[in-house]
């Protein structure tokens, strides 16, 4: 059988830093999650065009995390604050999120890329955690992102506890927005203690799952059994 090939969406940068001139960036343990369970990593540039090319191309989709923000303006709400927005990004993100799923692709959301398959689905977010939910929990963690700072309690319905079989697991985490509104056919299947949605997932595609901690970090053995049930699965795409 010959190995998925996971698209993978990339972060974009204006000219500093790597390089005087724009640049995609793709953090190395991505590819490396991809890879430990039989995928081959293909990265998604931002361009619009393309993506009836890419959807049929890849066997599965990872949306990634990033320093940025989904803008309140993109799901039909006036901001309250001030964002950092990456829009040709979200815009991909979103268009080549639509189209995975019209195909039944496999899609796997992480951090940012959980709110970015909610508001594909019509959902809507959290702006701020902090300015939002009272006594919320750091969800911007001080360790490094490589240990785990906090818990989510798993959803006993759901898929995602099918595949884990735990009720609370421990993960790192990076985020100040989260899943506020639920999408079309989005249920909730994780939340962290102070209630800010964790996890999401779709009943209504072959394997739809939106994470807000970062699994490629395969801290945990409940990361390494949804990176592996995520490869398998786009295997049999």
């Amino acid at each position: 059988m010959k190995k998925p090939i996971i698209g993978v969406t990339l972060d974009f940068e204006e000219p500093g830093g790597y390089s005087k001139f724009p640049w995609y960036a793709l953090r190395k343990n991505y590819i490396d999650s991809v890879e430990k369970f039989g995928g081959i990593v293909m990265p998604l540039a931002h361009n619009l065009d393309i993506i009836d090319s890419y959807a049929n191309m890849i066997d599965g989709l990872i949306i990634t995390g990033g320093n940025y923000d989904i803008s309140p303006k993109i799901y039909g709400k006036v901001p309250s604050m001030e964002f950092n927005e990456k829009i040709d990004r979200t815009n991909f993100e979103i268009s080549m999120c639509q189209k995975s799923l019209e195909k039944n692709i496999p899609v796997l959301g992480i951090c940012g890329g959980e709110q970015v398959l909610n508001v594909c689905l019509g959902g809507t977010l959290i702006e701020d955690i902090e300015s939002n939910i009272r006594n919320a929990i750091k969800h911007e963690q001080i360790e490094p992102r490589n240990q785990t700072s906090h818990s989510v309690l798993i959803q006993t319905n759901s898929k995602l506890y099918k595949l884990i079989k735990q009720k609370k697991i421990n993960v790192n985490s990076a985020h100040h927005q989260a899943v506020d509104k639920p999408g079309k056919n989005i249920s909730i299947c994780g939340k962290a203690e102070d209630g800010v949605i964790e996890a999401i997932e779709s009943k209504e595609y072959k394997w739809c799952l939106g994470v807000q901690w970062h699994p490629e970090f395969l801290i945990t053995n409940s990361d390494k059994i949804i990176f592996k049930d995520f490869i398998n699965s786009s295997k049999q795409n």
